[in-house]
């Protein structure tokens, strides 16, 4: 299991999707912005304003990029990256786990 040591927590919670999605942002000690979440099964649309690495801690997820036709799988332990002021179509499969970093 990953520790995440010496980060200040944002207390007000992200939610997204009628509750269907919530996650918890953080800063790490070297300045940069993750967060947290759990995803309930449904299907869901993202934008993003920067670029973003999401990892899949824990359940299945089938993706599609904007501007592809192709759905990709990811589950535990795979990571997919999201370009800049974009987005992305996500279906959740099981009840998901995952960590989003926001990569500058």
């Amino acid at each position: 299991m990953e520790v995440l040591k010496n980060v200040d927590l944002v207390k007000k919670a992200n939610i997204y999707f009628d509750g269907n999605v919530t996650s918890r942002s953080f800063i790490n000690n070297d300045g940069s912005k993750m967060s947290l979440g759990i995803m309930m099964p449904g299907e869901y649309n993202f934008g993003t304003n920067e670029a973003e690495l999401m990892e899949i801690l824990d359940g299945t997820v089938e993706v599609k990029l904007a501007g592809s036709d192709t759905w990709n799988t990811y589950t535990a332990d795979t990571s997919f990256n999201v370009d800049a002021n974009s987005s992305f179509d996500i279906k959740v499969k099981t009840i998901t786990d995952y960590c989003c970093s926001y990569i500058k």
